[in-house]
């Protein structure tokens, strides 16, 4: 196949999450002919990770994590949506709302605070301001106030919230958008199929703003 074909196929793929063998008959090809074009073509289709912005203290990224159901038990748990799933980390940039970078997925019944602790995106964001929702407390990102026991929060923490609820509402519009990418909903790829996966949508994703 032409290398444009390949490319296009992949992202097809992506997109309906159809299998190999509804796949095959629409390029004309074998489903073990498709199996190797994803397999072979698919790592080199995932985004990049973006260097360290030159204007660092005056950039605001946004991290969230998002539950993405798994076929591999291997890198899923069963998890709060009553599915064997796992827990992928995405920063995206607060002014461009373009994907940053997104980190290896974790078991789906991990905190959302252990997962970024552990996943090394810290260093990617050193001298970045980053926003999180309140999974991320004692983590060193900006959070929301928290409510205390006997302690309401004062009309200033109010407003903070809201104001930090909706710039942070930016990340969930882009997960919103990369799921339409329905490999992203039920992935049935192994091993390291899911993180090239992610990484391949948010280049799509990214691609698609930019134009």
């Amino acid at each position: 196949m032409p290398l444009p074909d390949r490319v296009l196929l992949v992202a097809v793929y992506y997109r309906t999450n159809l299998t190999m063998r509804q796949l095959g008959p629409l390029f004309g090809i074998s489903s073990a002919t498709v199996c190797r074009v994803i397999g072979r073509l698919g790592p080199l289709l995932t985004l990049e990770e973006a260097a360290r912005p030159a204007d660092a203290a005056a950039r605001l990224w946004i991290v969230d994590g998002t539950l993405i159901p798994v076929r591999d038990r291997t890198v899923a748990a069963s998890s709060r949506n009553y599915r064997f799933s796992a827990n992928v980390q995405v920063i995206i940039d607060a002014d461009t709302r373009l994907v940053v970078a997104t980190a290896r997925p974790a078991p789906g019944n991990k905190a959302d605070a252990q997962v970024w602790r552990n996943s090394g995106l810290a260093q990617h964001c050193e001298g970045v301001t980053v926003l999180g929702d309140g999974a991320y407390f004692n983590t060193g990102l900006v959070v929301p106030h928290r409510k205390r026991q006997r302690r309401p929060l004062l009309p200033g923490e109010e407003a903070d919230n809201a104001e930090h609820r909706r710039v942070r509402a930016r990340v969930e519009h882009t997960f919103a958008r990369m799921k339409n990418y329905k490999i992203l909903r039920d992935c049935r790829q192994r091993g390291n199929g899911l993180h090239h996966a992610v990484r391949a949508v948010a280049h799509m994703h990214n691609l698609a703003l930019a134009t």
